[in-house]
């Protein structure tokens, strides 16, 4: 195990938390999901220590890419989205003879999953920087209803944050 992958993984599900209690703290967090969504951040990544997925982590962070780790880290990712239910990725439906199509996420994942992505903020310290993070991956198959859930957080996100920059 690489002291450096495993800090790693401490760091970001602190920032995941220190993202959601914002979120939690500003009352963006529906209260009919508080409760699971918290249980939600504080298990969060735990799959990143599983055989299926740290190994192949670690050697693609942190080692030299050759052909057979990215396609390790492929596998490692596969395995990532299907077990956690706060990557969109997991609610994309792929049909045998249909476009694919994607489910409505429950809300106590669409908060976890801005959470995932607005720790990267938390860790920069730059909390805009989320809203240009998700510009460039606005192609992201989404239901319209979570898209629509998404947008709405991220708005109140911004204006509550140049609030408090003009309070300043």
């Amino acid at each position: 195990m690489s002291q450096e992958y495993t800090q790693y993984i401490v760091d970001h599900k602190t920032n995941v938390q220190k993202a959601y209690l914002w979120l939690a703290e500003h009352g963006l967090v529906d209260a009919d999901v508080q409760s699971q969504a918290a249980l939600n951040i504080a298990a969060h990544d735990m799959s990143k220590y599983q055989p299926e997925e740290y190994k192949a982590y670690d050697d693609y962070f942190y080692n030299t890419r050759t052909e057979e780790v990215e396609k390790e880290f492929n596998y490692a990712w596969l395995h990532h989205i299907h077990v956690n239910p706060h990557h969109w990725q997991y609610w994309v439906l792929k049909h045998d003879d249909e476009p694919e199509e994607a489910l409505e996420m429950p809300k106590q994942y669409v908060y976890e999953m801005i959470a995932d992505w607005w720790s990267f903020s938390f860790k920069t310290g730059d909390l805009k920087e989320i809203f240009s993070w998700y510009e460039k991956h606005k192609g992201m198959v989404l239901h319209p209803n979570t898209r629509k859930l998404v947008e709405d957080i991220l708005d109140k996100i911004k204006t509550i944050l140049e609030a408090e920059d003009n309070a300043e």
